[in-house]
């Protein structure tokens, strides 16, 4: 009955726009094409679509018919690439979802020897998927997903590689950069950069300053770590950052770390994958090492 072309052509109609460029890009004609989805109407007694003018409106039917392509396909494309992979003798590829600015520098402290232990995998770092990695690991457009605030969801699993300490970081001739720590009221006449990132999300926030009831004079965002500490450094405002990544770009540009609060906020960061990979030997091999590896 349904068959995988169907669910091609109305993703390829979805993503195209009209039924020419679809056919187009599935190297069909546009006869064929729509002889095809006629035939599925008649076998499942219902329309898929209907035109409205020069337009395509999908009806209730091929939207589910839509959803359900969006979710099998990617997962089905991706099977084949792993056993193409396979037949060539290689192992495969670990697509690597990152969904945290700073801890790309982490990661490349892990992807060297890695790749030096599996020769026979490739390893590709997707950044786009910064905070939205949790709909990537279901789509299966990555395998990993690395994440200091994991979502705990049913058919995922979260383990835990690597500590770290979240840190106020200031310009070295900050009145701050002498201090023990830092107090929420510290900041309440600061500008505070951080990455764009919802504030629900930020442990500057969470943990620092909205129980204590403060909050900055300013807030901004940067994407860039790198602008982020040369702003900080130029005394434009203050940052919150792993105490690591401080302390490596504080030999070069001249920053400092202060402790946020008597107690410090301890964090993670976890590597999460699809709860039926976990047995995958080279996914957990990158776990292994991964917790092997630390920051120096």
């Amino acid at each position: 009955m349904i068959e995988r072309s169907h669910l091609e052509i109305l993703r390829a109609v979805n993503q195209q726009g009209s039924l020419t460029a679809a056919a187009e890009s599935l190297h069909l004609t546009q006869s064929a094409l729509s002889h095809s989805i006629r035939k599925l109407e008649q076998q499942l007694g219902t329309d898929i679509w209907v035109r409205e003018g020069r337009q395509l409106r999908l009806t209730q039917s091929g939207q589910y018919l839509l959803s359900l392509a969006n979710r099998l396909l990617p997962q089905m494309e991706h099977a084949e690439m792993l056993i193409g992979q396979f037949a060539k003798g290689q192992r495969g590829t670990l697509r690597i979802g990152m969904e945290c600015h700073p801890c790309y520098q982490w990661l490349l402290k892990v992807v060297g020897p890695y790749l030096e232990s599996w020769p026979g995998v490739d390893v590709d770092v997707k950044q786009k998927f910064q905070f939205g990695g949790i709909g990537a690991l279901f789509g299966h457009d990555i395998d990993m997903l690395v994440t200091p605030d994991p979502l705990h969801r049913p058919g995922l699993v979260f383990e835990p590689v690597f500590d770290y300490e979240q840190v106020l970081v200031v310009a070295e001739d900050h009145a701050l950069a002498g201090k023990a720590w830092a107090e929420p009221e510290d900041l309440e006449k600061e500008t505070l950069i951080t990455y764009p990132v919802e504030i629900e999300r930020l442990d500057i926030y969470t943990r620092f300053l909205l129980p204590a009831h403060a909050s900055p004079a300013r807030h901004k965002t940067i994407e860039t770590t790198d602008i982020m500490l040369q702003m900080v450094a130029a005394g434009r405002g203050v940052a919150a950052l792993p105490r690591w990544l401080v302390e490596d770009y504080g030999a070069r540009i001249p920053v400092r770390a202060v402790q946020l609060g008597e107690a410090g906020i301890p964090k993670q960061i976890f590597l999460g994958l699809r709860e039926r990979d976990r047995e995958v030997d080279y996914l957990n091999s990158f776990m292994k090492l991964a917790r092997e590896v630390r920051w120096s």
